[in-house]
């Protein structure tokens, strides 16, 4: 018998392997990559501005930006042609500078911010129109994995999970603390396959007692933002739990991936509703499941977050810019551009962000006060700092 070009005998050990291989090929040709790069990262003010979002700055000193760190973690998963990034059209050219390996064609530009729902709709109907047996990873930009063997063997797992069938899987991170930054994914108690289990609740940003019952719960689990699920399982919930979504984009069926799509997503995301993936699709269906997970994950959404995942001197400072100093300090970040002198003494638990035009000092874990900052700066100075 002959197979694909392979001649397959009864018992043979060696047919059977690679008839493994084939089919392994055939399971990663299926198999995509969606980033989400299209935000601002208001938290991340004063570095972080519109003209040059979080995503693209290298904000643990690293030597790369945070998305070009996301695209090397999944470019050992999948090729190049297999990552798509969704981003704001005013991004597309800074995307394609950070990540010359992807094909042009494969960065999306959004016209407008339509929130996560859009965007998700946006990849999943495009891929469904290429390739209808297409898995999907959706990922942000901006997030940190310190341990990535453990990253890989989940995402597997995930892979695994969705594939063939009729589910949407999240990856919930296993809580280490009360925190409040986070949105909480309750999971039912009885045991699924593979370690997987039915999402019961999901729960926006809760206060801080809240957020210690969740974590003494033991079934709580933070929402990591990252989804797996087969283009036809997400486009069928679209349908039910967002039908006036999907509706927009079913349209352009016989529109993507041809030189009529950019048009016609102009047209389509001016009328599409502002809505995030979770309300509009995660917390109304019934085929909802959650993996849960430890990596090493962290969201990177605040200074905090930074001076968390930061290497540190010996007294917990965390610097950034080459001619950084400080004397007498604990537990502190301080960030500067390379060519100024900053020189800083006697200070505690503070957040220093120092840029061209701007001056931030502020106590760390008060993060909450820097959109009210933000809305102040807009309000009392215009656009031009933000």
């Amino acid at each position: 018998m002959v197979w694909q070009g392979v001649l397959i005998n009864k018992g043979s050990e060696r047919s059977v392997l690679k008839i493994k291989e084939i089919l392994y090929l055939c399971y990663m040709n299926n198999t995509y990559v969606a980033i989400m790069a299209g935000g601002i990262g208001s938290r991340f003010w004063p570095e972080s501005r519109k003209q040059h979002p979080k995503q693209f700055l290298d904000l643990l000193g690293t030597g790369d930006s945070l998305i070009k760190m996301t695209f090397d973690r999944y470019r050992k998963m999948v090729p190049a042609e297999h990552i798509y990034v969704i981003t704001n059209n005013r991004y597309v050219d800074m995307c394609a500078e950070h990540l010359p390996e992807i094909p042009k064609e494969n960065i999306l530009a959004e016209p407008f911010r339509r929130n996560t729902a859009p965007c998700v709709a946006y990849i999943a109907y495009k891929l469904l129109a290429k390739n209808p047996y297409a898995k999907l990873i959706v990922a942000p930009s901006d997030h940190l994995i310190t341990k990535p063997e453990a990253f890989y063997k989940i995402m597997q797992a995930g892979l695994d999970f969705v594939s063939g069938s009729n589910t949407l899987l999240t990856l919930g991170i296993r809580p280490t603390r009360p925190d409040t930054n986070y949105g909480y994914i309750q999971y039912l108690e009885e045991e699924e396959e593979r370690q997987v289990f039915r999402v019961k609740t999901f729960t926006e940003k809760p206060n801080s007692e809240i957020a210690q019952r969740f974590l003494e719960s033991g079934d709580f689990l933070w929402n990591s933002g990252m989804f797996l699920w087969n283009v036809d399982a997400i486009t069928q919930a679209f349908m039910k739990c967002l039908p006036e979504v999907a509706d927009i984009f079913e349209e352009g069926m016989d529109v993507y991936n041809t030189e009529k799509e950019v048009a016609f997503i102009e047209k389509a995301y001016s009328i599409c509703p502002n809505i995030s993936i979770d309300y509009g699709v995660m917390e109304k269906a019934e085929n909802v499941f959650v993996l849960p997970s430890s990596f090493g994950w962290s969201d990177l959404g605040t200074w905090t977050s930074a001076w968390d995942n930061s290497q540190k001197d010996t007294h917990q400072n965390a610097l950034r810019g080459a001619n950084v100093m400080v004397y007498d300090s604990e537990n502190t970040l301080v960030s500067a551009p390379n060519e100024k002198l900053v020189i800083v003494q006697g200070v505690k638990n503070l957040c220093i962000v120092d840029t061209k035009d701007a001056l931030l000092i502020y106590r760390l874990n008060e993060e909450a006060r820097l959109k009210e900052i933000n809305g102040d700066v807009r309000r009392m100075k215009g656009e031009q700092y933000l």
